[in-house]
């Protein structure tokens, strides 16, 4: 009798999301330890080589707890056990500034684009190089494992923080190089398909510690939705954000579409007419203004909606105020009928 429910459902999300390579492209997996990226590690190196992908994994280790070093290459060698070709074992530091979860999410983002950079596509790139070569395209993409689950602590932590529509549409299935096979799988199922294989995943102690507001969402805030409104929740907050996603990669588009002389003006875009911004729906208006900021130099993950909305308030609600400030060192004037960012 081969493996239960929960491996061939975790198998076949996979199979799902990686259908559209081609036959030799690589394919990473990001791999903590935990049980989500062990189970989806475990169903690459299953379902990737059936497909003729080449299929490696990278693990990350954030420096931020004892032993984090050790731990690391033990998952590293599990990806190896997997028969997974190339294995990545990143260390990083982890800036403090921001909040720990933040800081140690941005850290870990870095260090998988950098895996991306000097990934060789093609086998014969690798051991051959000589100094100074360069690889081929890194991987055709990097598969993440968040889980359903994942993506409803996202949305609840998004309107906790009233941050918008587009935070409230969560993650994306793919972004980029970027995949995430198990958001429409619940974490209990990766646990049993860790059981299932007889894998033994470890257990982050900072998954059950209340000084970060994920797990106060996790152990707290969603267990006490389910208590007063019943089972579903989880899916229903994950339902929300596939909705609402469509609806913000549509504004999203239309803002695109709408700004496209910004883009022309490189990272200092030319002051933007006040009339027109004031005539745009609200919605189209504040991602022209997110995307001007950000373009400017505002770090992206800094840019709050109510910064966002300071900045509007030079159009809308003008009474002679002359600046905003945003992160970044970044001011927004209001000069001559104009805004203009810049630092």
């Amino acid at each position: 009798m081969g493996p239960g429910a929960a491996v061939a459902d975790i198998r076949n999300a996979v199979r799902d999301s990686v259908a559209d390579l081609q036959e030799g492209d690589l394919v990473l997996v990001a791999c903590s330890g935990g049980a989500d990226s062990v189970a989806l590690a475990a169903a690459l190196a299953f379902t990737g080589p059936r497909l003729g992908l080449r299929c490696g994994g990278v693990t990350v280790d954030h420096g931020l707890q004892p032993g984090s070093d050790e731990r690391a290459a033990g998952v590293a060698g599990f990806l190896v056990d997997l028969k997974l070709d190339p294995v990545y074992n990143i260390a990083v530091h982890v800036a403090r500034a921001g909040g720990l979860e933040a800081a140690a999410r941005a850290a870990r983002y870095r260090a998988l684009d950098e895996v991306a950079r000097i990934a060789p596509r093609d086998p014969d790139d690798g051991p051959d190089l000589l100094p100074g070569d360069k690889p081929a395209a890194g991987p055709a993409a990097i598969l993440l494992g968040h889980t359903l689950d994942d993506q409803a602590e996202t949305v609840l932590l998004g309107l906790a923080r009233g941050a918008g529509a587009r935070s409230l549409a969560g993650m994306a299935p793919r972004r980029g190089r970027y995949r995430r096979p198990l958001l429409g799988i619940r974490r209990i199922t990766t646990l049993t398909a860790c059981a299932e294989l007889g894998l033994d995943p470890w257990r982050d102690p900072h998954n059950e510690d209340s000084r970060f507001a994920r797990t106060r969402v996790r152990h707290q805030a969603l267990p006490a939705l389910e208590a007063a409104l019943g089972p579903g929740v989880t899916e229903a907050l994950a339902r929300t954000a596939r909705q609402l996603r469509a609806d913000a990669d549509c504004l999203d588009d239309l803002a695109f579409a709408e700004s496209g002389h910004l883009r022309q003006g490189g990272s200092d875009p030319a002051g933007l007419d006040v009339t027109w911004l004031a005539a745009l729906p609200e919605a189209i208006r504040t991602r022209i203004l997110r995307e001007a900021a950000i373009m400017a130099g505002c770090p992206a993950g800094a840019l709050s909606a109510r910064h966002v909305q300071r900045a509007e308030e030079l159009v809308t609600s003008w009474h002679g105020q002359r600046w905003a400030d945003l992160p970044g060192g970044v001011r927004v004037r209001r000069r001559n009928g104009r805004l203009w960012f810049g630092g």
